[in-house]
C-alpha cells in the first residue's frame, strides 16, 4: 500500500530538518496523557511521529508507555505498529490527497482500541519548496469526519482554534 510519493517523501525529510516543524504533539500531550491513563493503554503508536516529541512530552508528564513511532521521513522507525492507542497529530492535512484513503486504511489496521487524531482545517504557515501550502488538504471538519468514518467508528469530535482552525477526533476500529 502506497501512502506517500517518493518526491513528497523527500520534501517531508527536508521539512523535518527545520526545528520548528512538527511541534503540535507537545501541545496536546497533556490530553493524550489523560487518555492513556483513563483507558489504561499499554502501548502507543505515534503515526507521523516526526522527532518523537510526543514521547518526550509524555515522559515529562510522568507517562511511561510502550512507544512505537512511525514516520516515513524517518525510515529507522520501521513500519507502523499496532497499539492500544494510535495518535496521528497534525498529520492528515499534510497527506497527499490521492493517498489519504491508504493512510486512513493503514491507521485502521494498527488501531487496536482507540485512535486520537488532530487535524488543522485551514492553511499552514509553512510552504513547500514548490510554493504549495504545507497543508495539502484544507477541508472542513464535516468532510474529515465523513472521510474518517469510512474506516473508523467516530466516538467524539470537537473543534478547537487555539493554533488555527481544526479539530480533534476520537475513533475506535470497526469490529466484525
Amino acid at each position: 500500500m502506497i501512502t506517500i510519493s517518493p518526491a513528497y517523501l523527500a520534501e517531508q525529510q527536508l521539512l523535518h530538518k527545520n526545528p520548528g516543524y512538527g511541534v503540535a504533539s507537545v501541545h496536546v500531550a497533556p490530553f493524550v496523557a489523560r487518555v492513556i491513563q483513563r483507558m489504561d493503554a499499554r502501548s502507543l503508536s505515534d503515526y507521523g511521529a516526526g522527532k518523537c516529541r510526543l514521547q518526550l512530552a509524555l515522559q515529562e508528564l510522568g507517562i511511561e508507555i510502550d512507544y512505537r513511532p512511525y514516520d516515513p521521513a524517518y525510515p529507522a522507525y520501521g513500519a507502523p505498529q499496532p497499539a492500544d492507542l494510535v495518535t496521528c497529530i497534525d498529520v492528515l492535512e499534510h497527506v497527499e490527497p490521492e493517498y489519504l484513503d491508504s493512510v486512513l486504511s493503514e491507521l485502521a489496521q494498527v488501531t487496536v482500541r482507540l485512535g486520537f487524531f488532530t487535524v488543522h482545517t485551514g492553511p499552514a504557515l509553512k510552504l513547500l519548496s514548490d510554493g504549495r501550502n504545507a497543508h495539502l488538504i484544507q477541508r472542513p471538519m464535516a468532510w474529515w469526519a465523513h472521510s474518517i468514518s469510512k474506516y473508523f467508528d467516530v466516538v467524539y469530535a470537537e473543534n478547537w482554534s487555539s493554533e488555527g482552525d481544526g479539530f480533534w477526533i476520537l475513533v475506535m476500529p470497526y469490529r466484525a
